[in-house]
């Protein structure tokens, strides 16, 4: 309850008369640089609330006297960004691929667009820096079904596999099992035969039946060694890089129905000079040849 004003026997400053469990509420002023401050910043605001968007007006808003957007902004930088770049990718689109990788600023220009573009394409399937997953080869090893050099790469990409683009890659390993060109008993050797190479068939296994049947049958694709065959596309199976696992059981369902993937023909979606990116990006990678 408010006292009379009287001065702080202390300070000398007069009280405002309120008092609180016996404390006295002194009169002090506010510093004047302070209250000037203040009064500046008032006007500010409202000159900033004058000129720049500011205030919501029910579906729109106050654009301002200036009529500026960071929206506007953001995107200017962006066209600006890519009117760098457009120079660089156009003359990418023109030059073989080959001579691309030669050329410093073009294939960094090209890593940065291949990057990008990876992430945004191919990385779903083939993981983040082409890790690969089930499935999915993985792009930074060393073995490659239809070739890992700069020309094999940016075909692939260009036409895909299976895709029903004219120039796709394709391939068809025959379903030995469900044909019945095999029996269950014939795919159980033939598995152990292939098993050597995958280090799952032990010493003590006779495997005399299923390298007469691989002969018979696998050889003409697979090659003698199981070193495969690039023009047939048949994957080499003395590798210890496996498209969906190491396991026998995986061998013994692929000669019974094998599973064969799609790659799309993205020849479609992006153009020749970030085709090129992408393939310089995926070689880069560690696994190209």
């Amino acid at each position: 309850m408010p006292t009379k004003i009287e001065k702080d026997s202390h300070t000398g400053t007069e009280t405002t008369g309120h008092v609180w469990d016996g404390i006295r509420e002194l009169n002090t002023p506010l510093p004047k640089w302070w209250l000037y401050v203040f009064l500046a910043t008032v006007v500010w605001s409202a000159g900033y609330f004058l000129l720049y968007p500011s205030i919501p007006l029910g579906g729109h808003y106050w654009k301002g006297l200036w009529g500026y957007s960071s929206r506007g902004d953001a995107m200017a930088g962006v066209a600006a960004i890519h009117e760098q770049h457009a120079a660089a990718m156009e003359q990418i689109a023109k030059t073989p691929i080959a001579d691309v990788e030669k050329d410093p600023k073009l294939m960094q220009t090209a890593l940065v667009a291949g990057r990008i573009t990876f992430a945004n394409n191919c990385q779903p399937c083939h993981g983040q820096n082409g890790s690969g997953r089930v499935g999915y080869p993985a792009l930074g090893d060393d073995v490659w079904l239809w070739g890992g050099k700069l020309a094999d790469l940016e075909t692939t990409l260009t036409h895909g596999i299976r895709s029903g683009d004219p120039d796709a890659r394709v391939s068809q390993m025959p379903a030995f099992g469900t044909d019945g060109t095999l029996k269950p008993e014939q795919i159980q050797q033939v598995a152990d035969y292939v098993g050597i190479w995958w280090g799952l068939t032990g010493k003590d296994v006779d495997t005399k039946a299923g390298a007469a049947i691989y002969a018979e049958n696998c050889v003409a694709c697979h090659g003698e060694k199981g070193e495969g065959n690039r023009d047939a596309g048949a994957p080499p199976l003395n590798s210890k890089v496996h498209l969906l696992d190491g396991t026998r059981a995986s061998i013994v369902a692929q000669v019974t129905h094998p599973q064969m993937g799609v790659m799309p023909n993205w020849n479609t979606r992006l153009d020749p000079a970030t085709l090129k990116s992408v393939a310089l990006y995926v070689h880069s990678l560690g696994g190209g040849e």
